[in-house]
């Protein structure tokens, strides 16, 4: 248990800004979960639709330190080329 006061208060902003990130992390899970659910189903448009409404949800996650650039990249660059192979 911490008994200075500054560590009484380091512990509870740890516990804030857990909570804050574990609820963007999820809001980006959502919209990657919707991406691929239009890829599942096979429909194009609303994958593409989706797609675009993941990448600045992705991309804030970056700027606020959740996602590496390289992971986000990576999952933007993937989820493209699945939709890019469905049927027109």
């Amino acid at each position: 248990m911490a008994h200075h006061q500054s560590a009484k208060k380091s512990i509870r902003q740890t516990v804030v800004r857990t909570a804050v990130n574990r609820s963007r992390k999820s809001r980006i899970h959502t919209f990657v979960r919707k991406v691929e659910e239009a890829i599942a189903s096979g429909n194009k448009a609303v994958a593409q639709d989706a797609l675009r409404a993941a990448q600045p949800e992705l991309m804030i996650g970056v700027k606020k330190n959740i996602l590496k650039l390289n992971t986000a990249a990576r999952k933007i660059s993937r989820l493209s080329a699945q939709i890019k192979t469905l049927a027109s």
